[in-house]
């Protein structure tokens, strides 16, 4: 679309344009001329198939492009019909298609000074490009320069009214923009609740609930701009809606769904054939609350819930109440998020034109309804000179530079509605933001949960967003500011020195942290001065986004503001295969704490086989937190996540993309303290994300294992022992009972054989499979020796239940049990059977699994048993009761029988792992209960509120 009447007249009102001086460049050199080529053969394939899914040969990409970034950008970024000549086959095609765009849209609107100014800037752009020193988000590079519609942004923010004509519009204009690649999110608190009157019938109305079910139901139809992943969605309710307990409950309910049908056998994987049964997957949800509503939970008080329509009080319910119960949806199913409204609407640029009420779907983008953002993300770790000193005056320039670019990118960007592209248009909202801050710090020597590092990733943002501003008022000053700058002009001024005011209060540590401040100091002055002549061009500037396909194109270790996941990671090479590799920060960050070159490779060394850095030779324990990571031996606290959060919000736009990771064993109570830790540190908005919460474990009241006598009288730490035990081997009697069971997984046979202690209690299993002397016999014999060993040793056959159920490899599919009537895998079927034969019910239920004639009476009563079971259940459990109330014991008792010698000390570490897949967690540091890419089958990690995969770039949700 063409730019408005209003800025034409403006452009024509101030001819200078800008002067652009070359900083990346050298006079009379093409930036490709000054690097070497080489040509690649691109091929993914199937992994469940090995079948090749996509081939492009003789591609060509600088030699220092990994191969996991020139496959990326072959897969996901060429355009053309692939075997055509029509499709693109360089990386200097890509490059050469945007840029172009930019330069003569920038001399079309009266951007330059002159043709030698847009020359230069467009040569500037290709450098940076080149060297990956940043990159624009997705959807430029899908579909600038191309025949498709010319859409820039990746955010979008949508609005609904309470009519039906509103609603159905919602449906309408939510699907297009997933038609076309990108996420959306909504605030439905206008929609009257199910607790109030329709106008027109005088009947009760549906509720906002109600109607996301429909929406949910479109964004799983759609595939996001026609590929695999799924929509990404994000709707947002106030908490002060009556309908709120009801969406705060909504995912948690469903999510019990899954567990029993998952548990029954079927496919409920991202992307199952049998995840469409569930509802209200397809978006991330986040209540929106008010200060009031945090006071009020803070002191106990109650809070009124106020109808829609006429704003009078429908309900009150105790605020600390509520607020728990969110805290315990999170912890169930990750959902609900939080948003702090009065937070988000102090730092709005522009409130004459309406409150911010929702977020896109990762929720960094933050602003009007039917509004959208363009992103772009810069490297950091490409700004750190080999002195480790941060290169200031280059990022400014790169800054500057990309800021120009994303501004002139909406006078030629197409948008999916009308709504959208004028209220764009008007307010010109950009997104700049930056990725790689993890591997920075941690090159550096600075911990990402320490002062050090905090102190640098509040500089280093301060002066992003302070050159960001300074630029768009020297925009502002050669093509106008935006349409509704005037009625926001005062508000605008303020929140800009609000950010200086912040930018003043941060205390620097190091050199390298005065360095950046003072530049960004310098930066805002600037800012200010320029935005009092001349207004700004842009109602808001930068953004931390989860830059997650981005990230690899730029071949980054760490993704928007994350720490690194793992310091170790697989590399994949030229011609396939792959190979296991310390991160390359872990040695300069070893150099930078003053280790020599023997002990730096010792401790590498040391990594490569045990994935963390504990215990490392000559690695002093003060040093460990620079190590630390998202997951794994020593991962980063919850509120390491949100203490880093805090540092960085005061100097952004917007928010922050970033999931706050909990292990599985935190409790209600700890997401809970997020959540208000949150509030008082000034975020903007909190997402958390329980390890494997989405496998439903028990509840844990977060109490066990504290102290109250931890503290001497005098108030000193008291000395702690601690005693370690060695597990005792308790082996089977000579004759026991056995149990044989034939089964058939998807047509393949084999025989499991059980053996029991006297008491009934499971001892061994024995499992055949396939031809005798086969590698999968020999397989399934060692496999079946590793789990007798662990369960005489008193490993718990729930342990290994939870482990190797919905364990998902072929063969799967149809069984002979009528108790299993389908499995993800053998394993699958093995340890559902022996829970079934070998567990009680309790345990089972705990598991969620059940025999089919409990499944159908649950069906036909609501209930998993009979009554006689019940009653049998109750008196038994009554005599059990009985038999302990008779049991008095003064001191601590005499030691119960037990498999656990308590006279031997273990010398393993604490955190020692006991299975394959905790190994593996601690040398990747990935969520284990992550879903598999559906394009190639690795395992995804979390990038902000989704998932994005290493090993092509696919994502979850967020492009």
């Amino acid at each position: 679309m063409t730019q408005t009447t209003t800025e034409t007249r403006r452009a024509s009102r101030k001819p200078s344009g800008l002067a652009v001086q070359r900083v990346f460049t050298t006079p009379g050199v093409h930036p490709y001329d000054e690097v070497t080529w080489e040509r690649r053969d691109v091929v993914q394939t199937n992994w469940k198939t090995g079948e090749v899914v996509f081939e492009q040969k003789n591609v060509e990409f600088p030699d220092f492009w990994s191969v996991n970034a020139s496959t990326i950008v072959t897969t996901k970024y060429f355009r053309g019909a692939a075997g055509t000549d029509k499709r693109e086959s360089s990386l200097k095609q890509l490059i050469d298609r945007v840029v172009s765009t930019y330069v003569k849209a920038g001399l079309d609107n009266g951007y330059f000074a002159g043709k030698p100014d847009a020359e230069i800037f467009g040569a500037e752009l290709t450098w940076m490009l080149v060297h990956q020193y940043f990159s624009f988000n997705s959807p430029v590079w899908f579909n600038v320069g191309t025949a498709s519609p010319q859409q820039v942004s990746a955010c979008f923010i949508l609005s609904v009214d309470d009519s039906m004509e509103s609603i159905l519009n919602w449906y309408k204009e939510e699907g297009m923009i997933f038609k076309g690649g990108s996420g959306a999110g909504i605030n439905l608190s206008r929609i009257r609740s199910s607790k109030e009157l329709l106008r027109s019938s005088g009947g009760t109305a549906s509720g906002p609930v109600s109607f996301m079910r429909g929406a949910d139901a479109s964004a799983g139809t759609i595939k996001s701009g026609g590929a695999t992943r799924r929509a990404a969605k994000m709707v947002v309710l106030d908490v002060d809606h009556p309908d709120i307990e009801e969406f705060i409950e909504t995912k948690a309910r469903e999510e019990d769904k899954i567990r029993a049908l998952r548990d029954a056998g079927f496919d409920m994987d991202l992307g199952g054939r049998d995840i469409t049964s569930v509802q209200y997957q397809n978006a991330n949800n986040s209540v929106r609350v008010s200060d009031a509503f945090m006071r009020a939970v803070e002191m106990g008080e109650s809070f009124d819930l106020h109808a829609r329509t006429t704003g009078e009080v429908v309900e009150t319910v105790d605020a600390r109440t509520l607020f728990d119960k969110m805290a315990r949806a999170a912890w169930e199913c990750a959902d609900p998020g939080i948003q702090y409204d009065d937070t988000i609407n102090s730092w709005h640029t522009t409130p004459a034109s309406g409150r911010i009420m929702a977020s896109n779907p990762c929720s960094e983008y933050m602003s009007l309804d039917n509004s959208s953002c363009n992103l772009a993300s810069l490297n950091l770790l490409k700004f750190l000179r080999e002195d480790d000193t941060f290169d200031t005056e280059r990022f400014v320039k790169a800054v500057e530079l990309i800021i120009t670019a994303m501004d002139i990118s909406i006078c030629f960007a197409d948008f999916p509605t009308e709504a959208i592209g004028r209220t764009t248009r008007d307010y010109r909202q950009l997104g700049i933001g930056y990725a790689n801050l993890g591997a920075l710090l941690m090159a550096l020597g600075k911990g990402y949960d320490s002062d050090g590092g905090r102190v640098l990733a509040a500089a280093i943002t301060s002066l992003m967003t302070a050159t960001a501003y300074r630029r768009s008022a020297e925009l502002a000053g050669v093509v106008g500011p935006y349409s509704g700058y005037a009625p926001n002009a005062e508000a605008h001024q303020q929140v800009i020195l609000k950010h200086q005011a912040a930018n003043d209060e941060v205390e620097t540590i190091s050199e390298v942290d005065r360095q950046v401040h003072s530049a960004a100091a310098v930066q805002w002055s600037e800012a200010v001065s320029a935005g009092r002549k001349n207004g700004f061009r842009n109602a808001q500037a930068s953004v931390l986004a989860p830059t997650g396909t981005i990230g690899f194109m730029m071949d980054c270790d760490t993704t928007g503001i994350e720490p690194d996941f793992s310091l170790v990671k697989f590399k994949k090479l030229v011609g396939g295969g792959s190979m296991q590799i310390v991160n390359h920060t872990v040695s300069r960050a070893l150099k930078n704490l003053g280790y020599d070159k023997d002990t730096a490779e010792a401790v590498v060394a040391y990594i490569a086989q045990n994935g963390n850095v504990v215990d490392a030779p000559g690695l002093r324990p003060e040093h460990y937190e620079v190590f630390d990571t998202a997951m794994g031996v020593r991962a980063i606290p919850a509120m390491g996540h949100v203490r880093m959060m805090a540092a960085v919000q005061p100097f952004l736009s917007g928010a922050i993309s970033k999931t706050v990771n909990l292990p599985s064993e935190a409790s209600v109570e700890d997401i809970a303290d997020v959540y208000m830790q949150g509030w008082k540190l000034g975020l903007k908005a909190v997402a958390v994300y329980r390890d494997n919460c989405k496998v439903g474990q028990p509840l844990s009241s977060g109490s066990e294992g504290k102290d109250d006598n931890a503290t001497s009288e005098s108030g000193q730490a008291k000395p702690q022992v601690r005693v370690e035990y060695r597990p005792r081997r308790r082996r089977l009697p000579k004759s026991r009972a056995a149990r044989t069971t034939s089964f058939s997984v998807a047509g393949a046979e084999g025989y499991m054989t059980t053996g029991s202690y006297d008491s009934g209690k499971l001892g061994e299993i024995f499992l055949k499979l396939g031809k005798q002397g086969s590698t999968l016999a020999g397989v399934m014999d060692a496999f079946s020796i590793a789990v007798s060993i662990g369960l005489q040793y008193g490993v718990p056959l729930e342990s290994f239940v939870q482990k190797f159920t919905n364990l998902k490899f072929e063969p799967a599919g149809l069984t002979d049990d009528p108790d299993i009537r389908i499995a993800q895998s053998i394993l699958d079927y093995v340890f559902r059977r022996l829970a079934l034969d070998h567990l009680d019910f309790d345990e089972r239920a705990e598991l969620g699994i059940y025999t089919a004639d409990e499944r159908t009476h649950y069906v036909e009563t609501g209930s998993y048993l009979s009554e006689e079971d019940e009653a049998a259940m109750i008196e038994s459990e009554a005599l059990k009761n009985d038999a302990a109330d008779d049991i008095k014991v003064d001191g601590p008792g005499p030691r119960q029988p037990s498999l656990i010698d308590v006279d031997a000390i273990s010398q393993a570490p604490l955190h020692a792992p006991h299975t394959t897949t905790e190994v593996m967690e601690q040398l990747t540091g990935e969520s284990f209960d992550a879903p598999l890419c559906m394009t190639c089958g690795t395992k995804m990690r979390p990038s902000g509120s989704c998932y994005i995969c290493e090993g092509c770039g696919s994502t979850s949700g967020c492009s």
